[in-house]
């Protein structure tokens, strides 16, 4: 088939790579917002999986090409839709141009994060013959290539019989598994898509809030994540506690949620309490930090290891480290931070200062005049330390883990001072 990509989003870039792949002719309009020029030197893209070396082979190869005008969308049979939720009037204006309207059987395919009923508005600016789907982009940071290639189950919202038979030919190639494709109306797929990152967030805020309960109580979270998980109505799928999720789809999601029903007439306190939990946990580990130090905090340092949102990823949007850092440098603390992948991201959302040092190769080069250590974001690369190592270097021996990944008693045999959430090596420490 003959598909026209427009947006600069991972979806999009994805998109992009991995029809073209299997043998569709892609032509990939970027959003001005983001050209090419810009987008082949951002970190997140290049640290995705296979992704930016597929981009640039089938490049290569002929079947991607990368356009400048709307104008090749008349030799299209797929128009499929890839922005960010500000990017609404750029959609709006595409299926307006008279490109779009040239071919009379032409399908958009909305994978574009937008409110709930957006793409029946798109096609009411669309030729009475001309139809839509909504797609909702189901991408995981850091995996995009494997969710796109090999996904667990499509959303589609579709109308009609013709427009679904061209879906499924679209992506027959990510299709031979198993039956990937839930066919429900439009406005269902785009609420469905939210609702199932509102319900990820709700179990990720709920074991935080037992987790702080557990701190509260002398109780170790682990033997309660454990009990909860084993029951089968409930499973272990996101039920880890930690120092706060971020990430531009999952938190725009849930705003996109709030707003949906806020606009219903059918606010929610549910996901408010969601989204208050999230902003307290970024916290958490400076107030164990306060606390360790009885408040004196000044002039102290910390070395930090993570600040991408998730392992896999160069982006830090809404990211926990951000909210720390600044809780940190009120009190005067100096920082020294390790990430393989997101200093660059980090240094231009704070810019250069006198109490920050970053680097992105030697992990324990973060730790050298340090006093506590604190992990942030769990990549493999910290998961086995050199305790002795880790133990001779930071001064207070303190050692402070937001995702719970070290196992307690083992890091106290070392000689060092373990609190995570919930978890502790000595519970009524």
């Amino acid at each position: 088939m003959r598909v026209f990509v427009y947006g600069s989003e991972l979806s999009a870039a994805t998109a992009a790579a991995a029809l073209s792949w299997v043998g569709h002719h892609v032509h990939w309009l970027l959003h001005s917002a983001q050209p090419w020029e810009a987008l082949e030197q951002a970190g997140w893209l290049r640290r995705e999986p296979t992704l930016f070396d597929q981009l640039q082979h089938s490049v290569a190869e002929g079947n991607l090409m990368l356009v400048h005008e709307v104008d090749s969308l008349r030799r299209c049979d797929i128009a499929w839709l890839s922005l960010s939720p500000t990017q609404r009037d750029d959609a709006a204006a595409l299926v307006s141009d008279p490109a779009m309207h040239t071919n009379p059987e032409l399908l958009l395919v909305n994978n574009s994060t937008f409110p709930v009923g957006e793409t029946e508005r798109l096609q009411e600016l669309m030729q009475s013959t001309q139809c839509s789907v909504s797609l909702p982009d189901m991408l995981e940071e850091g995996r995009a290539w494997t969710t796109f290639t090999r996904p667990s189950h499509w959303l589609l919202g579709c109308d009609d019989a013709a427009s679904e038979r061209l879906v499924r030919e679209l992506l027959r190639a990510f299709n031979r598994r198993s039956e990937i494709f839930q066919v429900m109306p439009r406005r269902a797929a785009e609420l469905a898509k939210l609702a199932i990152n509102g319900m990820l967030a709700t179990r990720i805020s709920y074991m935080n809030e037992i987790a702080g309960l557990a701190d509260t109580l002398s109780v170790d979270v682990e033997y309660v994540r454990q009990g909860m998980g084993a029951d089968s109505r409930i499973g272990f799928e996101y039920l880890y506690p930690g120092c706060g999720f971020g990430g531009p789809n999952f938190s725009r999601d849930l705003m996109r949620l709030a707003d949906v029903q806020f606009s219903s007439g059918r606010a929610s306190a549910l996901l408010e309490q969601v989204m208050d939990i999230n902003e307290q946990k970024k916290e958490t580990l400076f107030r164990k930090l306060w606390s360790h130090f009885g408040g004196q905090l000044a002039g102290k340092t910390v070395a930090i290891w993570g600040a991408a949102f998730k392992p896999g990823t160069a982006r830090i949007d809404q990211a926990p480290v951000l909210t720390l850092l600044e809780a940190l440098w009120a009190q005067g603390v100096h920082v020294r931070l390790h990430d393989p992948a997101a200093v660059p991201a980090l240094e231009d959302a704070v810019g250069s200062r006198d109490d920050l040092a970053t680097f992105s190769d030697d992990p324990y080069l973060a730790c050298e005049g340090a006093d506590a250590l604190m992990l942030v974001t769990e990549w493999k690369t910290y998961w086995n330390p050199d305790w002795p190592r880790l133990s001779k270097l930071l001064n207070a021996k303190l050692v402070l883990d937001g995702r719970n990944i070290y196992e307690p008693s083992f890091v106290a045999s070392c000689g060092l001072t373990y609190r995570g959430i919930g978890r502790r090596a000595d519970p009524t420490a």
